[in-house]
């Protein structure tokens, strides 16, 4: 069984979704430190043929909590959801599929729960569920007690308890872990990186690494299941 264990990201980059179509079952890792300036409560979309960094206010983000328990500001979030969708109307008005997926970004905005793991997960699964990706979705929180261990160590125990035989990571974990010390485990490591992926934008320059919400925009569920299967394993 192949899995994937990552921090919820609110609408991120290909990448990400890549790794959840990748594997059987994918770990939302909500119970490790904020990462305050990572892409947990913020992505990047394309306004004026320029990336766009748009942020979900947080209450009292901090590095001593986790992600699990960082909540929404919500005296902000009601004005900075309504300033974000018209920013999204005025970014994406003209792109082809912009009702189906403005409707698709505002259902996840509507109800956010009360910490930003709800509303980064809710937006994971409905982007999995309108791009036909069947994975499995495990929250982490009180499932493997395993907070005593560290780094690579909670991984391995993770993929243990559930009976995988293979993990799969971004490429960038290869400066974390090591294929040998997977192996003395039972495991196979793979890492997983992405393609040159590109699409018409409707600008003259390709910007790369902007966040689902701009594939889904110029791009039909069909050919962005071709860019989702655009990686490589190493």
């Amino acid at each position: 069984m192949k899995l994937g264990i990552m921090q919820p990201y609110i609408f991120p980059y290909i990448g990400y979704i890549q790794l959840i179509k990748a594997v059987d079952k994918f770990v939302v890792y909500d119970d490790v430190a904020f990462i305050k300036q990572g892409w947990i409560n913020r992505n990047r979309i394309l306004l004026n043929g320029e990336p766009h960094t748009f942020t979900v206010p947080l209450k009292n983000a901090s590095s001593f909590v986790t992600i699990g328990n960082t909540e929404i500001n919500q005296s902000m979030y009601q004005p900075w959801k309504n300033k974000f969708l018209k920013t999204l109307t005025q970014a994406y008005s003209k792109a082809r599929f912009y009702n189906e997926v403005y409707g698709l970004v505002e259902s996840v905005l509507e109800e956010q729960g009360s910490t930003i793991c709800d509303l980064a997960t809710k937006s994971l699964i409905t982007t999995c569920s309108y791009l036909n990706i069947n994975t499995e979705f495990v929250l982490s929180v009180k499932r493997y007690e395993n907070s005593h261990l560290k780094a690579k160590g909670r991984v391995i125990d993770i993929c243990k308890k559930e009976k995988a035989d293979i993990y799969i990571n971004p490429i960038g974990g290869k400066e974390l872990y090591d294929k040998a010390e997977f192996k003395q485990q039972g495991l196979d490591l793979f890492f997983l990186k992405t393609g040159g992926i590109r699409y018409s934008q409707n600008t003259i320059e390709f910007v790369p690494w902007l966040s689902i919400i701009d594939v889904m925009m110029y791009n039909a569920p069909d050919a962005i299941t071709g860019f989702l299967n655009d990686f490589e394993l190493e």
